[in-house]
């Protein structure tokens, strides 16, 4: 028995020493954290189970019999983050590159699948040079089980990845089904064909962390959802901010003790809309002081900036807030931000989590540009997403809700629940000096004519009350009691049943 036990106990410490002593120093010297202490760190303390801690690859090819490293590069198992269940997989580096085998997919497709079963997150820690070559087309086939998984997962279970390493080729496509990409500045990075092909075939000469860096896709492509400066504090954040999310769409996000009153006023509110009409504003300034003791979770803040998301809590419950931010391009809505809302929207809608929308928009944005990439259809994204959503709907408009973009923003004809408007609000088909322009055309040549119209529309229509008197606004509140109104809101809201009509799925344009 004592031989047994001494056996199984050196076959446990080969598998933690994964590729060896010397790779591991390699890859702390990279400024990295091994596969294991990720998961140590990000896990509580004592509650990791692992499984497949002895699975190897069965390839015979090119050498490989004689290179087998128990677990085959990648650690998977599950554990508790501040006490709630989460399924994890961690990829090693140091074993084969932590590339993917046969036997490598099939450890992570079984946690997926026990996930799947009890009711809880994923959660992916990518650090990969991709498909295990020596195996061809089986780590091909791995790859799809996963992908597969992943679409089957969508909506069930929050799905995150975060990419610590090199994430390359067709690994990126499981990364991009999940529901968060986090990356590490500097020592991570994605994308489908790397420097040397893109030299090759469009003779750009460019580097990895340029190509698919952390900043790249936290900034320029919105692959990433957040970038975090090193290893252990992207695993202390994802921490953080998996407590904002439900353990499944079968369960509601966990509620927190809330210490903040929920009659907190805020006087400084009433000022923070300015006087003049052009002139930008904060709206993060709206958003801390509204939430749970000031505690936002913003993603994608370095992306489309003129729209926010993220998630707060309100009297010790998430809510997913969406905000145009009228500090950039006075927060029309583009492309981008489109895309971004819509993707947020519909990922609350999934799990049950209410939506807050702070509306102030003048507008879609203009141009040859925005028109030729298709403002239409991406536009149209964030309308759909938020007319197909049925959980609690909030929208308080604090300042401008033109044209088509005031439909478009949670509205009370797309199903709103319950629509305030500050007294600032200005609810039109468009501001009142290219609306004059428009309906008194005869008049341009007579500035006196046209200022006096202008003034006439803006006392008309450049207010809340024309909305409110149609029922549209649900009533006019002061800007310091917005905490109070909107938890309010959603106590009411809190049995809300409503279901869209029976469909296969619905067809989004995509």
């Amino acid at each position: 028995m004592q031989e047994i036990l001494a056996k199984l106990e050196s076959m446990r410490a080969g598998a933690r020493l994964g590729g060896g002593e010397k790779r591991i120093a390699s890859q702390h010297a990279k400024g990295k954290l091994t596969a294991r202490e990720r998961i140590e760190l990000f896990l509580d303390e004592g509650s990791f189970e692992e499984f497949d801690m002895f699975v190897q690859h069965r390839c015979n090819d090119f050498g490989m019999e004689d290179q087998k490293v128990p677990g085959d590069g990648v650690v998977t198992g599950h554990g508790t983050v501040n006490g709630r269940l989460v399924f994890v997989f961690s990829q090693d580096f140091t074993v084969f590159g932590g590339s993917l085998s046969e036997a490598h997919a099939e450890k992570i497709c079984k946690i997926m699948d026990q996930a799947m079963k009890v009711g809880a997150p994923v959660i992916g820690l990518n650090d990969s040079g991709g498909a295990r070559i020596q195996e061809g087309v089986a780590s091909l086939g791995g790859y799809a089980e996963v992908f597969q998984r992943n679409v089957n997962a969508s909506g069930v279970i929050p799905q995150i990845s975060l990419i610590m390493g090199p994430c390359a080729g067709g690994a990126v496509y499981s990364p991009a089904m999940t529901d968060f990409i986090f990356m590490v500045k500097d020592s991570s990075y994605m994308f489908v064909t790397g420097p040397d092909v893109v030299k090759t075939v469009t003779h750009e000469v460019v580097t990895a962390e340029e190509l698919g860096g952390a900043v790249t896709h936290s900034s320029k492509s919105g692959v990433a959802d957040m970038a975090f400066e090193n290893d252990v504090e992207a695993l202390l954040q994802l921490r953080r901010f998996i407590d904002f999310l439900p353990a499944s769409n079968r369960e509601k996000a966990p509620e927190r003790p809330c210490a903040d009153p929920i009659d907190r006023d805020d006087f400084s509110l009433d000022t923070l809309v300015p006087e003049n009409p052009n002139k930008p504003y904060d709206m993060k300034e709206l958003i801390l002081k509204t939430v749970d003791e000031g505690d936002f979770f913003e993603l994608q803040p370095d992306y489309a900036k003129n729209i926010i998301i993220g998630f707060g809590r309100m009297n010790g419950s998430t809510v997913g807030i969406v905000a145009n931010q009228p500090m950039v391009l006075a927060g029309c809505l583009d492309i981008d931000s489109s895309k971004k809302a819509a993707r947020f929207v519909r990922f609350c809608d999934a799990f049950e989590i209410p939506i807050l929308t702070l509306v102030d928009v003048p507008g879609f944005m203009p141009g040859t540009s925005q028109e030729y990439n298709g403002i239409i259809k991406h536009g149209a994204k964030l309308l759909f997403a938020y007319a197909e959503a049925t959980v609690p709907k909030i929208t308080v408009i604090t300042r401008k809700a033109y044209g088509g973009a005031y439909d478009v923003m949670s509205s009370k004809h797309l199903r709103g629940d319950i629509n305030y408007a500050w007294p600032t609000a200005e609810i039109a088909v468009m501001g009142p000096k290219g609306a004059v322009e428009i309906i008194f055309r005869g008049d341009i040549g007579d500035s006196v004519k046209i200022e006096a119209r202008t003034e006439e529309y803006r006392q008309k229509f450049a207010n809340p009350f024309v909305a409110a008197s149609r029922g549209y606004i649900d009533d006019v509140i002061m800007p310091h009691g917005t905490r109070r109104r909107v938890i309010k809101a959603l106590s009411m809201l809190k049995n809300k049943q409503l279901q869209n009509p029976w469909r296969k799925h619905d067809n989004i344009p995509l």
